[in-house]
């Protein structure tokens, strides 16, 4: 099992590319650019947008992926059982390094919905 803190690792992540965003600030704004448009509701919603980000980050065994997009998840109302049909999903296309990050991500979940998201 992970022992991510995944509250912790957003903040860490944000605070880390601070100085990234100064020094990189037509990048950064490419990148946000892309995100915002790549995720805005249209023909899939927004929240299965966020669902399937989510769905690649536990693929990619990206931990700073797992929060973010679990964050956006509860703040755009999905339910931990769309979350876990997903992760069930994704265990079928990844297999075991899959279900590691699906815990992962379960984790994140839990940690975020008791309040504890920054």
């Amino acid at each position: 099992m992970s022992t991510f803190d995944h509250v912790g690792l957003i903040h860490d992540i944000n605070e880390s590319l601070a100085t990234f965003r100064k020094a990189q600030p037509e990048a950064m704004r490419g990148f946000a650019q892309l995100a915002q448009a790549s995720m805005a509701e249209g023909a899939i919603s927004a929240r299965h947008k966020e669902l399937i980000a989510l769905a690649i980050g536990v693929s990619q065994h990206c931990s700073g992926c797992i929060g973010f997009h679990v964050k956006a998840l509860q703040k755009l109302g999905a339910s931990r059982a769309e979350l876990e049909e997903m992760l069930a999903v994704s265990v079928y296309m990844g297999g075991g390094p899959s279900l590691m990050y699906a815990a992962e991500a379960l984790k994140a979940w839990d940690a975020m919905a008791e309040g504890c998201a920054a």
